[in-house]
C-alpha cells in the first residue's frame, strides 16, 4: 500500500574526488559552489568556488537565482551539507554534483 519509511530518490549524482575534479574540469558551462559558512569558506576553499552558504536563511532564494543552463558542482567540509544543497538544486530543476568526502576528498 503506502511505504511511509522509503526514502526520496535521489536527482543528483555524488561524486569521489578524481571523478568530481574531472567532470568539473571537462564540463562547459559549470560552477564550483562551496556551501560552507563564510568562516569556513574564508578559511580555505578549492580556487575558483563561490560561496553560498547553505545554512543561510537565503539560500533557497540563492538557488532561483541560479542559471539552470550550467552544471553545478557543489561541496562542504563532509559532503552532508553538500548533499542536502544539491538535493534542494535538484529540485529546482538544477544540474547538481556532490563532492563525496567534503572539501579533503578533493586532489590536490
Amino acid at each position: 500500500m503506502f511505504n511511509l519509511f522509503k526514502s526520496a530518490p535521489k536527482n543528483y549524482q555524488d561524486l569521489d574526488g578524481q571523478s568530481f575534479k574531472k567532470a568539473y574540469t571537462k564540463a562547459g558551462k559549470a560552477e564550483l559552489l562551496d556551501v560552507r559558512t563564510p568562516g569556513e569558506f574564508a578559511s580555505g576553499t578549492i580556487p575558483g568556488a563561490k560561496n553560498l552558504d547553505v545554512m543561510s536563511s537565503e539560500f533557497k532564494t540563492a538557488l532561483d537565482r541560479l542559471d539552470k543552463d550550467k552544471e553545478y558542482f557543489v561541496f562542504c567540509r563532509s559532503g552532508t551539507r553538500s548533499g542536502s544543497a544539491c538535493q534542494l538544486m535538484a529540485e529546482k530543476g538544477l544540474k547538481a554534483y556532490n563532492l563525496q568526502g567534503g572539501v579533503g576528498a578533493w586532489p590536490r
